[in-house]
């Protein structure tokens, strides 16, 4: 667990560039949130389960942190916002990014490991990380913080053949709603982005580029839009100020089927 550069000149809290924490910044999402935040002078913790992708993503920044992380385990967890407290100092901002798409298949033809281990990613993963941060904003001083937790359009409408995603990213919603209300008394509030279709290699997975599965079992091509405007729209979130909150913001795909499903 290193540093992989001096902490950024960007803009100050207390003396020091605001710290986002980004959990599955080795790639996609987590990787173009990290890079926006980096480029506006926050200083970034990079976490993910690999240290390579990590350091591709970081790209010698000044500012950017690697602190290696499995989210679906509570010791590495743990260990991993003890590090990031010792480093940082404090955390402004965590983006709860790392997920999982898991099985796809009717709901008995699922694996009950691959359904569980799903939910352990996507919803406990999500959970850990919300509550390591959420105890370090009590006792920081300044006091509070954000957390942002990345959804998905499933947690507004499903995929076909996505009953374990699509039940964790509604399931992320509540913890949503709980963390924002139970931060009041802190400071910390808790938004929520649900993405539809950025470019991502997760979107190439699920055959978007060649056609998507409809709710009508017919394979549609779906438009999607670069990954990098989520990481100026998760930006945008995390720079209001602390009067403000976005509580959920849907940001998709121009012409995606996503009001239309079903």
């Amino acid at each position: 667990m290193d540093r992989q550069g001096a902490v950024g000149n960007g803009r100050e809290t207390g003396g020091a560039a605001r710290v986002l924490v980004v959990t599955g910044a080795g790639s996609g999402i987590g990787r173009a949130v990290a890079r926006s935040f980096l480029a506006a002078g926050w200083a970034v913790v990079l976490s993910g389960r690999r240290r390579e992708p990590l350091e591709e993503t970081a790209e010698g920044a000044p500012g950017a942190w690697i602190v290696p992380m499995d989210v679906a385990d509570a010791q590495s967890v743990s260990e991993a916002f003890r590090e990031i407290s010792r480093l940082a100092g404090r955390i402004d901002v965590l983006f709860n990014n790392a997920g999982t798409f898991g099985p796809r298949g009717e709901v008995d033809e699922i694996d009950p490991l691959e359904w569980q281990r799903t939910l352990q990613v996507n919803l406990t993963g999500t959970y850990l990380c919300a509550a390591e941060a959420f105890r370090i904003m009590k006792r920081q001083r300044p006091g509070g913080g954000r957390i942002i937790n990345n959804g998905s359009i499933s947690a507004h409408a499903p995929r076909p053949l996505s009953a374990a995603y699509t039940a964790s990213k509604h399931a992320v919603t509540g913890l949503t709603r709980s963390l924002d209300l139970d931060g009041r008394p802190y400071g910390i509030t808790c938004g929520q982005i649900d993405i539809g279709n950025a470019a991502t290699e997760l979107l190439a997975g699920l055959g978007t580029d060649g056609g998507a599965l409809q709710a009508d079992g017919s394979l549609r091509p779906e438009p999607s839009f670069p990954v990098e405007e989520v990481g100026r729209a998760v930006l945008m979130m995390a720079e209001l100020p602390a009067a403000a909150t976005v509580n959920s913001l849907v940001l998709t795909a121009s012409g995606m089927p996503f009001a239309g499903r079903g």
